[in-house]
């Protein structure tokens, strides 16, 4: 048993590479990862300047109801982004050819997640100050 074991074991595919792409880079596996990726430092960001927001003294329930929904606004964004590489076949999967389109939406995918909640949080205190 331990010997089919080890057998299989070394004729499964690497994460993330198969057996028709062996030693090449599957497209829909590294937009997943940068969706993961760029979801969670959207998240903290999120949190860390909303956070910085709320100590400037401005007692409201509103920036944490905020923060929920623009948290959970951004996970079909990324979905969509994800989607779009999903629907790849084997072959496309590991075009070369296609890493120039990877490379750009990968850049709007990170200019978003690292912009959106700066610009989420200043409008936010551009409102609260034309109101104070």
């Amino acid at each position: 048993m331990a010997k089919a074991l080890h057998r299989n074991k070394r004729q499964m595919p690497r994460q993330g590479v198969t057996r028709a792409g062996a030693g090449q880079l599957d497209w829909r596996r590294r937009i997943s990862d940068h969706v993961a990726f760029a979801l969670l430092a959207y998240t903290g960001m999120q949190i860390f300047v909303t956070m910085a927001a709320l100590k400037s003294g401005h007692a409201s329930l509103l920036p944490y109801f905020a923060l929920v929904v623009l948290v959970l606004a951004t996970i079909p964004g990324c979905r969509l982004f994800e989607a779009r590489w999903n629907e790849l076949d084997e072959e496309a999967a590991h075009d070369p050819q296609l890493a120039g389109r990877f490379t750009r939406d990968v850049v709007v995918l990170w200019a978003l997640a690292l912009g959106l909640p700066m610009a989420l949080t200043g409008a936010y205190l551009g409102i609260v100050s034309l109101f104070s």
